[in-house]
């Protein structure tokens, strides 16, 4: 059943009744266990096994309303000291289990459409100065400088799913010149060199393209205003989308790059390269365009209905000036009205051609970056990434391996149960697992509450979709 599509309310409601959904949430606490079984051969070195810490410190992340390790052991009854001891020194590696879920992520996916690498960084306020990778930086959890951990992740998307499959912790530049704070922290050697951001997310594409599949790279504004980023991942052999500021600059035909003749004998002798013809912000073009240059079309699911917009699509020119050198761009445009009645509108490059790709095809890559936020948000809300209290390298390895790993699970059971249960969320899979695990209800009532809560989703879709195809009242 295709996700956020229209649906009878009467189907769910004979759905619970019938009590249907049962065969497929029951047992979800099991499978959670069988779930993390198969990582159980990378907690262990030649003398210790810490399977049994991981099994606890994943289910706590479902079950603690705080995800710090103080809490955490508190809910789950645990050792703090040995917790403590399983987060933060323990010898088994953080990039190994990131890497194996990257690649049962990439298995579980469906292959209906092209498949996403999304990349986007994601900031936490913290206090103090001793948690590594912390200071006075760009957080936009916040919108603002802050004390804050900022990192890149990156999801896999296909379609309407995906889920997280890699994360770099983003050291700002005083942390590099300080060795005895690194030490302290004990970040490795190979990690003390300074990365910006940019430098992070080509890691990650680079490093992702030798373990998983994947048709195109997707990122915010702030990638796709470099324009050797694009031609990186462009000489990887890559797809990319990548959304631009609103006053990047564009030629809307082929110019050359040349040192003007000096025109007099006074002043100093031209030295810079100047381009032949002159340079129009993406905006500025955008405002030139007829209606008649606009086509609409419809992209994605949402849960108000189908994302509709008005695209234009146009081959343009830019100056990478990292080489000194004219590339060419496809310029996507994209207007749509949001819920509150709002014009926004979005421009993106990418070096797909309209010989090979269909505009819908376009629109879709353009579309998907949604789904990175969507992970970061769950990752958040569900399972406390930006939650952690811990002071080393090693700590923040393990436990953002550690929810990426539970993600994974929460992106099977989505798979598992999309064809009755289409709008199973992270919120229902985790109130799931506490109620099969610490029962305060019988089945039928927790199966109720959530079939209620899909009723209401569906009732919503189904308002957007009416509103959008008023002949499906009739």
């Amino acid at each position: 059943m295709e996700k956020q599509a229209y649906r009878p309310i009467d189907d769910l409601k004979k759905l619970l009744k019938s009590k249907k959904y049962g065969e497929t949430l029951t047992g979800l606490a099991s499978r959670l266990g069988l779930h993390l079984s198969g990582y159980q051969h990378i907690f262990k070195n030649k003398t210790k096994r810490f399977f049994s810490k991981a099994q606890t410190y994943a289910q706590g992340l479902l079950l603690s309303e705080i995800r710090n390790i103080e809490k955490l052991s508190e809910t789950m009854n645990s050792n703090y000291y040995q917790m403590q001891h399983f987060i933060t020194e323990s010898a088994w590696s953080g990039r190994e289990l990131i890497d194996q879920v990257a690649q049962e992520v990439n298995s579980l996916l469906p292959k209906g459409k092209l498949t996403g690498l999304i990349i986007d960084e994601s900031g936490w306020v913290k206090k103090g100065h001793k948690s590594v990778g912390v200071g006075h930086q760009y957080c936009g959890n916040v919108g603002k400088l802050s004390n804050s951990q900022v990192a890149v992740f990156a999801a896999l998307n296909n379609g309407d799913f995906s889920s997280m499959v890699d994360a770099r912790l983003f050291l700002p530049e005083d942390w590099c010149l300080n060795s005895t704070r690194c030490d302290e922290a004990g970040i490795p050697e190979s990690e003390r060199g300074f990365k910006t951001k940019l430098d992070l997310a080509y890691e990650i594409v680079k490093h992702q393209s030798n373990q998983i599949d994947f048709d195109f790279v997707s990122a915010d504004g702030y990638y796709g205003n470099d324009a050797d980023f694009a031609r990186k991942i462009d000489e990887l052999g890559y797809l990319y989308m990548l959304d631009i500021h609103a006053n990047q600059s564009i030629y809307t035909e082929p110019t050359e790059l040349e040192i003007p003749e000096r025109k007099s004998t006074k002043g100093p002798t031209p030295r810079k390269l100047k381009a032949t013809k002159p340079a129009i912000s993406v905006t500025d073009y955008m405002n030139q365009l007829s209606e008649e240059q606009w086509q609409k079309l419809t992209v994605r699911n949402t849960t108000k209905g189908k994302l509709t917009g008005h695209y234009h699509l146009a081959k343009v020119f830019i100056w990478n000036k990292a080489i000194d050198r004219i590339e060419q761009r496809l310029l996507v445009i994209r207007k749509t009205i949001t819920s509150d009645k709002e014009l926004e509108i979005k421009f993106s490059f990418t070096n797909a051609n309209l010989e090979q790709y269909t505009p819908e095809v376009i629109a879709y890559m353009q579309a998907q970056r949604f789904f990175v936020e969507h992970c970061i948000k769950e990752s958040k809300q569900i399972l406390g990434i930006d939650q952690f209290q811990t002071r080393k390298w090693n700590a923040w390895m393990h436990q953002t391996a550690l929810n990426f790993m539970v993600s994974s699970f929460i992106l099977k059971e989505k798979l598992r149960n999309n064809e009755d249960l289409p709008l199973l969320s992270a919120r229902d899979i985790k109130e799931l697992i506490i109620f099969q695990l610490h029962k305060q209800m019988t089945d039928d009532q927790m199966y109720e509450k959530i079939i209620n809560r899909h009723i209401r989703r569906q009732q919503d879709i189904n308002n957007a979709y009416l509103r959008q195809n008023p002949n499906l009242s009739k």
